[in-house]
């Protein structure tokens, strides 16, 4: 099952997400950044995607053709967080609190 990375509803996806296409429980863009499996804000243009183009609202529907929808259990936000967690346990192990 699939799910939004802004209200975390779950999405009955068949077939590609186009450009235009909103989610229908809080209607924000599928087709953007942070719902793509590409996104990353560790890597450069926060997209492991090297050929993809900058892209300035991460949260808006654009015409990225790299575009993968992501909606796993595993979002960008999900990673996002771990990635946080990941550098709060290195510096505490750094500095032994």
């Amino acid at each position: 099952m699939y799910k939004c990375y802004f209200c975390n509803g779950e999405l009955d996806i068949k077939e590609k997400v186009m450009r235009k296409d909103t989610c229908p429980h809080c209607g924000r863009d599928l087709h953007c950044c942070l719902q793509c499996r590409f996104y990353d804000p560790s890597y450069h243009n926060d997209c492991r995607e090297p050929q993809a183009e900058m892209v300035r609202d991460r949260q808006k529907a654009n015409m990225c053709d790299f575009f993968q929808f992501s909606g796993a259990e595993s979002t960008a936000k999900n990673v996002e967080e771990e990635s946080r967690e990941k550098a709060k346990k290195e510096l505490d192990r750094l500095f032994k609190k």
